[in-house]
């Protein structure tokens, strides 16, 4: 039975009342507290006006058997409006631990959040250049994404168009005017800072359609030197491949000899990989003039001599490949072309009138629309 007037001299007490405990469980208090982890100690280090608030409102321990564990080392004075976020954010906390009665009265112990923690974050840290350079990186990636056919690159990080724009802007003429017809908004793809010569073959020849067998051969070989760039840089050196190409006549094309295919090369700046994959598609029209007749009646029968009508709404809506690209691909494949995959073929198809990808709101599409059943009257 234990006694109650055993005396409490240097007996451990909890609340002011004695608590024995075997002899065996007494440890001897350690002669320095293990400091903490360098990295342990580098997220959880506190101000010291922290330390001090802290320091002020805990009451004196009382006697135990355990030593305080020795004091960390502070970190470097931090900016006064820092400082004192932290120290209202801190206060707030303990507020809100006192209503619950979570704590004693007298207890205000700081409170560390993710947002402190990174408000004492330094500005040359690790962390803080590889989200710098996460938003560059996403900047960049904004900045190449540009509508089809722009010739300008606009920040929308900036919200303002670049220099880039401007001088493009003050080196070309300005857009030409609408043409009658064209008051009402074109084709999403089309912008303010649209290359004038794109602008016009929009609204002159996209979508138009074509029956004449050299034109199909030019647009069928634009369509394949246009993977990997853009039609306005192509539109632009559009009399380089005509004067090149005997002005895409498919018989003089195909008679041309290696030693003349080098020498096109050499002289206006081509692939030769081009020259030669030209030179082999006019063959291959050879070969279909004389099983069907003509390069028109080909490629329009893949269609029934109609063309296709998706109506978009959208820029974003339109594909870059259909299912007929593809059939008419395999076909042309099989037959020996070069240069004519789907997404080649899709957008041969819209240059010739093939499929009417103008959208719905742009008035090309009902003049594309009109120029298609007149062609099939007459």
């Amino acid at each position: 039975m234990c006694n109650s007037n055993v005396k409490t001299v240097g007996v451990a007490q909890i609340d002011g009342r004695p608590v024995l405990q075997p002899a065996g469980n007494r440890v001897a208090p350690p002669d320095g507290a293990r400091p903490l982890k360098k990295s342990l100690h580098k997220s959880l280090s506190m101000p010291a006006s922290f330390d001090n608030n802290a320091a002020a409102a805990r009451p004196a321990p009382e006697n135990t058997t355990r030593a305080a564990p020795a004091a960390p080392l502070l970190p470097p004075a931090t900016p006064a409006s820092v400082t004192a976020r932290a120290t209202k954010a801190a206060a707030a906390a303990a507020e809100k631990s006192r209503a619950k009665g979570s704590r004693k009265p007298g207890a205000v112990l700081p409170v560390v959040t993710f947002a402190a923690l990174e408000a004492f974050e330094p500005a040359g840290s690790i962390a803080a250049a590889q989200r710098e350079h996460a938003a560059l990186a996403q900047a960049q990636r904004k900045l190449r994404i540009a509508h089809y056919g722009r010739t300008a690159s606009f920040s929308r990080v900036e919200g303002r168009v670049g220099a880039t724009a401007a001088a493009t802007a003050a080196a070309e003429p300005a857009v030409p005017a609408s043409p009658a017809g064209l008051d009402e908004k074109r084709c999403s793809f089309i912008t303010p800072y649209s290359d004038p010569l794109y602008v016009a073959y929009h609204d002159e020849e996209w979508g138009v359609p074509v029956h004449d067998d050299e034109l199909l051969f030019e647009m069928l070989t634009l369509s394949g030197v246009q993977v990997g760039a853009d039609w306005t840089s192509i539109l632009k050196k559009r009399h380089v491949y005509r004067e090149a190409f005997s002005g895409f006549d498919v018989d003089a094309v195909a008679k041309y000899t290696e030693k003349q295919m080098a020498s096109l090369s050499a002289d206006f700046g081509l692939d030769l990989g081009t020259v030669r994959g030209t030179v082999n598609n006019a063959c291959r029209i050879l070969e279909v003039r004389r099983d069907f007749g003509s390069l028109d009646k080909y490629v329009w029968a893949f269609v029934n001599n109609k063309p296709l009508s998706p109506g978009y709404k959208y820029s974003r809506k339109i594909p870059v490949k259909t299912s007929k690209s593809e059939s008419i691909s395999k076909d042309m494949v099989r037959r020996g072309y070069r240069f004519v995959g789907p997404t080649v073929i899709h957008s041969f198809m819209e240059a010739v009138g093939l499929t009417n990808d103008h959208l719905v709101s742009c008035p090309r599409h009902r003049a594309c629309s009109a120029a298609a059943a007149a062609g099939r009257a007459n």
